[in-house]
């Protein structure tokens, strides 16, 4: 199943560095002189806060379906989530060819455009609309026209949520108001992608993880993230994997472009 058996949530008081001693105070009451964190940016950055103010041993592993972490070629939760989006988009396909509209379907993944950019190569989209790539008015007409062009009655646009793109919805109101002649649908796949049972890609990379994390312990390792780089486990120090903006990949942006002519 998917979740959280630590019942785990954002915490604002850990942000502040009386909330970091209570922490530290927990920790030492309860006789934790180590800690493995699983989460996305926001838990490593905080990890790297925490480890450097107690000089406490601390291994990152990376849990994000946003797959925006640098350092390591994919996260946990990832290939799950996209494996839910496909799922989802092919359906909307269905409806959508029957009658020949035009969707504009929202995934998760903030300033991070790797979900959407995927699922539009998985699922055979037109195009898809991310924070790294900004796309002007009439190659956005030009990506939707190719849906119709090519037989299949239909176009659907992968977009990522964020401020960058505008989301699903602002996009749809602005192709209504210019392009009158198609028929506009959106839907928000939502909390739908951080649910569901763990693909088995992901049930054997949350594995290698874990044990990696015991075993850099074991090394005298921290303040590192375990991440996988060609399919081997690699140490990456904290600062690197919460690095901002990683970088969109050249060849999947191609990839998608040929697939969608």
């Amino acid at each position: 199943r998917g979740g959280t058996i630590l019942k785990t949530a954002r915490c604002d008081e850990f942000k502040t560095a009386k909330g970091r001693e209570v922490a530290y105070e927990t920790m030492t009451k309860e006789g934790i002189d180590a800690l493995v964190v699983i989460g996305g940016d926001g838990s490593l950055t905080g990890a790297n806060i925490f480890a450097k103010e107690y000089n406490i041993p601390i291994v990152g592993m990376p849990g994000t379906i946003d797959n925006d972490l640098n350092g390591t070629d994919v996260t946990i939760g990832y290939d799950t989530a996209l494996n839910t989006i496909m799922d989802a988009v092919d359906k909307i396909r269905d409806t959508a060819t029957s009658h020949e509209r035009l969707f504009f379907i929202e995934v998760m993944g903030r300033d991070c455009g790797y979900l959407a950019l995927n699922s539009a190569i998985a699922a055979g989209a037109e195009a898809a609309i991310i924070p790294e790539i900004s796309i002007e008015k009439d190659q956005l007409a030009e990506l939707i026209e190719q849906g119709f062009r090519k037989s299949k009655n239909s176009s659907l646009v992968l977009v990522t949520e964020s401020e960058i793109t505008g989301g699903a919805l602002k996009l749809a109101e602005r192709v209504k108001n210019e392009y009158p002649q198609y028929d506009v649908r959106v839907s928000i796949l939502g909390h739908l992608q951080r649910g569901g049972a763990p693909s088995a890609q992901d049930r054997i990379l949350a594995s290698r993880m874990g044990v990696a994390a015991i075993q850099a312990f074991l090394e005298d390792q921290r303040n590192v993230m375990i991440g996988i780089r060609e399919n081997e486990i690699v140490y990456v120090p904290f600062q690197r994997a919460i690095k901002k903006e990683r970088e969109i990949s050249e060849e999947l942006l191609e990839v998608l472009r040929i697939s969608s002519i």
